[in-house]
């Protein structure tokens, strides 16, 4: 991925809005270095595209303490007049036109002459690899082919920022996987500031430099993708990351560099903290644990980070197989991808100190 520079390409400070009774973006603050891949990532309803309509002009916020693209002030700037550019889910392609007349339409209105407007377009197109194809129409195109139209036509005019607003949604999984592929090429390529807005860990983990997780309109948790996945600061950042079980807990102690010891029905379990302060000694905290760091084992040797269990309900997905149990902790998932493992008869689990989180209750 692109290194990115000194120096932020977008400031956006204290952004208020609401939709009627709803608060979509709550006192929200962001910034993205140039050259970055920052990613928005929310479940539905969080605001991160209400902040992304914000940021390129199509939405006008009640309050705003700043925003900035290129260092420039645009809260009073019009979309049209802001250096960014939008690709939307939609594509929002003209039927009508050809690729290359798709692509060459906002060098168009801005009066760029015919010669330079040309090799504009077919820069653009080598660059997502459609540049024999830009006599077609669009009803011509597969559904990626028909996205990698929409960012030509976005990258052409080679913007501040390239704002995304989930443009994979719409393609098959296949697709998808190769999509991200290329746009972190691309991202490469040009050296361009990529914001991208998705519901999906999956894509924010693959693509970006760093992750931004919001929950009702305000800021959850933002770092690198290791630091989401694998240290959560929340009990909604670590379920949305993906840690299946979440046990209920009481710190026993607080030890060094981040280690906490805690209770789960009866056993203790030795684990990291990335919030330390927001932990108290004998107060209740919830340990998260990923369903495919849970060892299935028999053997009960005395030691911590050890629950007794009982199998119940096993599942074959294809890539892995997923097992529950039940225990006094509550119910658990194991998961193996290894299909050769055998999951099926065990009588407790355990995982390693690495692999345990503690979040505050």
């Amino acid at each position: 991925m692109a290194a990115a520079t000194a120096g932020p390409m977008l400031e956006v400070q204290d952004v208020v809005h609401r939709y009627g009774p709803v608060l979509a973006l709550n006192h929200v603050s962001i910034t993205a270095a140039r050259g970055e891949f920052l990613t928005i990532l929310g479940e539905s309803g969080s605001g991160k595209t209400t902040m992304l309509r914000v940021i390129s002009g199509l939405e006008r916020p009640q309050s705003v303490g700043a925003l900035r693209i290129g260092g420039e002030d645009v809260v009073n700037l019009p979309a049209a007049q802001r250096n960014c550019t939008t690709v939307f889910q939609s594509y929002a392609l003209f039927p009508h036109m050809s690729v290359e007349e798709n692509v060459g339409y906002g060098l168009k209105i801005r009066g760029v002459p015919m010669d330079a407007r040309r090799r504009q377009v077919e820069e653009a197109l080598n660059l997502v690899r459609l540049h024999q194809k830009s006599s077609r129409r669009i009803s011509q195109l597969s559904g990626g082919e028909r996205q990698r139209v929409a960012l030509a036509r976005a990258i052409v005019t080679r913007p501040a920022l390239l704002l995304l607003d989930e443009p994979l949604g719409a393609l098959d999984e296949r697709l998808r996987y190769d999509m991200q592929t290329e746009l972190v090429e691309l991202h490469k390529t040009l050296g361009m500031t990529f914001i991208y807005i998705t519901h999906s860990q999956e894509e924010a983990l693959t693509m970006s430099d760093r992750i931004l997780l919001m929950r009702h309109g305000r800021v959850e948790q933002t770092g690198r993708p290791e630091a989401l996945f694998d240290r959560p600061v929340s009990r909604f950042a670590a379920a949305f990351m993906g840690f299946e079980n979440l046990l209920n807990c009481r710190v026993e102690r607080k030890l060094e560099s981040g280690r906490v010891a805690v209770r789960v029905a009866g056993r203790v379990f030795n684990a990291f903290t990335a919030v330390p302060a927001a932990l108290a000694e004998g107060g209740d905290a919830v340990l998260a644990i990923r369903a495919e760091r849970f060892t299935a084992t028999a053997a009960d040797d005395g030691g911590s980070n050890f629950l007794t269990c009982r199998p119940t309900e096993r599942f074959y997905r294809g890539k892995y197989v997923d097992q529950r149990a039940d225990s006094e902790a509550g119910p658990l998932r194991l998961r193996a991808w290894d299909k050769s493992t055998d999951t099926a008869v065990f009588s407790a689990v355990r995982c390693h100190e690495d692999d345990c989180v503690v979040v505050p209750q």
